[in-house]
């Protein structure tokens, strides 16, 4: 594998490059950048250095400098990740695009923006709406996480039932790849069938394959209405249940969204504000939209009818902003109650969720461990909170394995995955070497040794192709 090390004559090149003021080697500039949202010490790595270039220019010339002198790069958007992917756990040097932060264009007429890679996600959506249009991509961080961060990992969150996940909205993206040359893949066209579509590698390659330094992604017309409902179930089953009947009687919810009664308690404790049912209930959140409002009222309606017949407590009219607030509190709220937690992400068909989360349930019990499950059941992606609380660090370790282990077992014997949206990283790679079907492992590997021959980008993330150790200090 290339070297972790980085040499005085190298970072004094950076500087060069990009700027004296934007190589940091400083600690107190460095410790930021030892984590992603993981915040258990397993995973923390300070860097050795870190270099935050403006243009693809830049980036291409810090990338070629680490090509030539053998050297790991590890490429990093805002740092929002759940899988310690963006950490320099092998050494090397944190390529940072944070002042990559410009919206190019909002092309109106062929309905797509074209943005550099260091824009905040929920910058891109106001800017667009602004415009009368509307980006479907919408993961719970969009207002801290960077576009290119989403297409890196495929981010999927709220909106991925009406309108896909990331790999769904990007049109095209421009690209810098392990060697240092510049490539643009896609466009402004919605047709493609010329060749291997290359673009969709990098798409969910989690900064493996190359950096991504500009995307085209596509715009739809914003909807003229839109309706929340929250409605509380006091059986999860049947709260989790609903989500096929709504989807059958030809409603497409833009999403649908579940907590469980734990999740919703420690959110409450987090925003020191009381929440409806909280006492004994479950929430399915539903947001329907469209351009006929007499049309959507009619689906709320019909929505309602569902929830009674499948034994609903209660069902409201949801302020989006006192329920989505809720919703995406859920893994701060676990956060401040434990510092340390694994968030596992698992997906499984839709149908599927009610028995796995019931399962689960009985894990917590087994093992004594506090549990929460929240997640998008309109695309079966259930996230698990299983928190440390008061146990040593060595009682962590030797239990966590244990759990994940039960998990994962049900999880494929159900037909799913071990993560849904938030990716492999270098937390769950020795998890995707366990489960992945040997063939389908051997062909992701031989992808990263035809376009990163060097092993110098992100090693050891997603896939290993060597034997590969952290470098200490």
């Amino acid at each position: 594998m290339a070297k972790g090390k980085v040499s005085p004559e190298l970072i004094e090149q950076f500087k060069q490059i990009v700027g004296e003021k934007y190589v940091y080697t400083d600690k107190d500039k460095l410790e930021p950048y030892s984590h992603d949202e993981v915040t258990d010490p397993h995973y923390m790595k300070e860097p050795q250095v870190v270099v935050l270039p403006a243009t693809t220019e830049e980036v291409s010339k810090v990338v070629k400098l680490c090509y030539e002198n053998d050297t790991v790069m590890v490429p990093r958007a805002a740092g929002t990740g759940l899988a310690a992917g963006a950490v320099a756990t092998f050494g090397g040097v944190i390529i940072s695009i944070e002042r990559m932060n410009k919206i190019l264009e909002i092309d109106k007429d062929n309905m797509v923006c074209v943005s550099e890679a260091g824009v905040t996600t929920s910058v891109l959506q106001e800017a667009v709406q602004k415009e009368g249009l509307f980006y479907g991509g919408d993961p719970c961080s969009g207002d801290s996480c960077f576009i290119s961060g989403n297409v890196a990992t495929n981010a999927g969150g709220n909106r991925a039932v009406k309108y896909g996940v990331t790999r769904d909205q990007v049109m095209g993206m421009e690209v810098v790849t392990p060697t240092g040359e510049v490539v643009t893949l896609g466009g402004k066209f919605r047709k493609n069938a010329t060749g291997y579509m290359l673009m969709h590698l990098f798409i969910g390659s989690e900064g493996t394959l190359g950096i991504i330094t500009k995307v085209y992604l596509k715009l739809v017309a914003l909807p003229k209405y839109q309706q929340d409902l929250l409605v509380v179930f006091d059986n999860l089953d049947d709260a989790i249940a609903l989500t096929p009947k709504v989807m059958n009687a030809g409603i497409t919810p833009v999403c649908v969204e579940f907590m469980d009664n734990a999740s919703i308690k420690q959110v409450e404790i987090f925003l020191d504000e009381k929440l409806p049912k909280s006492d004994v209930g479950n929430y399915i959140i539903i947001q329907i939209a469209g351009d006929n409002e007499d049309v959507l009222m009619d689906q709320c309606e019909k929505i309602v009818e569902l929830a009674e017949e499948n034994n609903a407590i209660d069902s409201l009219v949801a302020d989006p902003a006192v329920i989505w607030k809720s919703r995406k509190a859920y893994l701060e709220a676990d956060r401040a109650r434990s510092l340390v937690f694994s968030m596992e992400d698992i997906v499984v068909p839709m149908t599927e969720i009610p028995g796995a989360v019931q399962q689960i349930s009985r894990l917590s019990e087994k093992y004594n461990v506090a549990m929460h499950c929240a997640g998008h059941c309109g695309d079966g992606n259930v996230h698990i909170d299983i928190l440390k609380d008061d146990r040593t660090q060595e009682e962590w370790e030797e239990m966590l394995p244990k759990i994940q282990g039960e998990i994962y077992a049900l999880v494929y014997q159900l037909g799913g995955r071990l993560s849904g949206e938030h990716g492999i990283g270098y937390k769950r790679e020795a998890l995707l070497e366990k489960y992945t079907d040997p063939v389908e492992l051997k062909m992701m590997k031989a992808v990263k040794k035809a376009l990163d021959p060097k092993n110098i980008m992100n090693p050891g993330k997603v896939v290993s192709i060597n034997d590969e150790v952290p470098v200490e200090e």
